[in-house]
């Protein structure tokens, strides 16, 4: 926004030269007419140099060529305040128009210059105002009446004055001077209020800039912080993957090998009795080894249950159970109140290895003969219980397969607890984010 401190001077100056301009014309006009008036031409003809050719066409000239001015003025400062090449374009009028009045007016009055040096100030921020000022200081210089009227037949003002009488004289060089000196000053002090703007607007900046280098220190420390907890972040997702990786290996393998060793347990108590039913049971074996292998391969690659992904968690738990009593001696009942398990991956994946992991450890260290598996919602949140009826363990050491289950059911905000002194108990509570049901 523009200072209206600077606007007002503007409009002052401008009406100051105004009436300078004026004053000559309209002095040479009326004088004139009294010359004419009281028949004493051939007196004032021997005092002068110089006589103007037409006062009314230079009072006209006059009057005209400062209503040029004035409208340019308005035009520039409140209709085309944004268009710079208007703006260029009308100082470069103002500076013609102003040349064309000092000459009408015969050069008695170039402080219209002081005018055009104003606006020249005021506008131009480039390399132009350096030319436009060095062409108007030489103008300035160059169109000083004494200077002129050395080589040239002026008219001069004060010859007109004159005519009046001494008084009177007095009166109108006091006012004419007056005039002259007030536009300088007035000039000055246009001067002074456009260096303390720019004064004002060169602090102003400096300070945006000091709050912008703080503000790019800040950011400069932000994203050091920023890298330094990416790299944390890193460190723990790669030591959180490993982890998982390590449950997924550790339920896969556990689980094939608790039921391969039960089966070759089995087989090995049946192979002298009834050598045909070993070798089915060994045929199961095999069986259950090869899905494991393929197993471990799976999980190594996407370590996601390869059941999981051919079948529903319903049908792939069961298929699980299946497989388990088919190479032990121990009988899994499996039951589901709640309906349409379907859930998202990883809610999935914890259901499932948490039943693949509590059978194998009834088996492999409760010697369990009778596993329940029960699964029941309650609004929402799932409810998962695997009791055996194994040997229990009432100082339980937590092992590799029971911390990554808890870990396992802690990622997804839930609880597990464990019992031991009937048989052993995993009761675990898991809050769902239901999916969608089959159709």
């Amino acid at each position: 926004m523009r200072d209206k401190r600077i606007l007002y001077i503007k409009h002052l100056m401008l009406l100051i030269n105004i009436v300078a301009n004026l004053t000559p014309a309209v002095l040479i006009y009326i004088t004139t007419s009294k010359i004419c008036n009281y028949y004493i031409a051939r007196s004032f003809m021997g005092r002068v140099t110089a006589l103007p050719q037409n006062p009314t066409t230079i009072f006209a000239g006059t009057a005209v060529l400062l209503t040029c001015l004035v409208i340019s003025f308005f035009l520039r400062e409140f209709l085309y305040t944004d268009q710079y090449q208007f703006i260029y374009g009308s100082l470069f009028f103002d500076f013609i128009t102003s040349f064309v009045l000092m000459y009408v007016l015969n050069f008695n009055y170039n402080g219209i210059l002081f005018w055009v040096f104003a606006n020249i100030i005021y506008y131009v921020h480039d390399k132009g105002k350096m030319v436009f000022m060095l062409l108007s200081i030489i103008i300035y210089v160059g169109t000083d009446f004494e200077f002129l009227s050395i080589n040239y037949s002026l008219f001069s003002i004060y010859d007109y004055m004159g005519y009046y009488d001494f008084n009177t004289q007095q009166y109108l060089l006091g006012i004419y001077n007056m005039l002259v000196s007030l536009n300088i000053i007035i000039f000055i002090l246009f001067c002074i209020y456009v260096i303390q703007e720019q004064q004002g607007i060169i602090e102003k900046v400096n300070s945006l800039y000091a709050q912008l280098s703080q503000k790019n220190n800040e950011l400069e420390n932000a994203n050091e912080e920023l890298k330094q907890y990416a790299d944390i972040k890193e460190k723990m997702g790669q030591t959180k993957e490993r982890n998982r990786l390590a449950r997924e290996i550790h339920d896969t393998l556990g689980h094939t090998l608790t039921g391969i060793s039960a089966g070759i347990d089995a087989c090995l108590t049946m192979i002298d009795s009834n050598p045909q039913v070993t070798k089915k049971q060994l045929e199961v074996i095999s069986k259950v080894t090869r899905d494991g292998i393929g197993e471990v391969r799976r999980s190594v690659t996407e370590l996601r249950p390869d059941a999981l992904d051919r079948l529903s968690l319903e049908s792939a738990v069961g298929n699980m159970i299946h497989d388990m009593t088919m190479v032990t001696k121990a009988e899994v009942l499996f039951t589901c109140d709640a309906e349409n398990l379907k859930f998202d991956e990883d809610e999935e994946n914890t259901i499932y290895r948490i039943i693949q992991e509590s059978i194998t450890n009834a088996v492999r260290h409760g010697k369990a003969t009778k596993i329940w598996v029960t699964i029941t919602r309650e609004d929402y949140e799932l409810h998962l219980k695997i009791q055996d009826n194994g040997e229990g363990c009432t100082d339980m050491k937590k092992g590799f397969g029971t911390r990554h289950m808890i870990e396992r059911i802690q990622m997804l905000h839930g609880t597990v607890n464990f019992k031991g002194d009937n048989g052993f108990l995993v009761d675990a509570v898991i809050p769902i984010r239901w999916g969608e049901e089959y159709d």
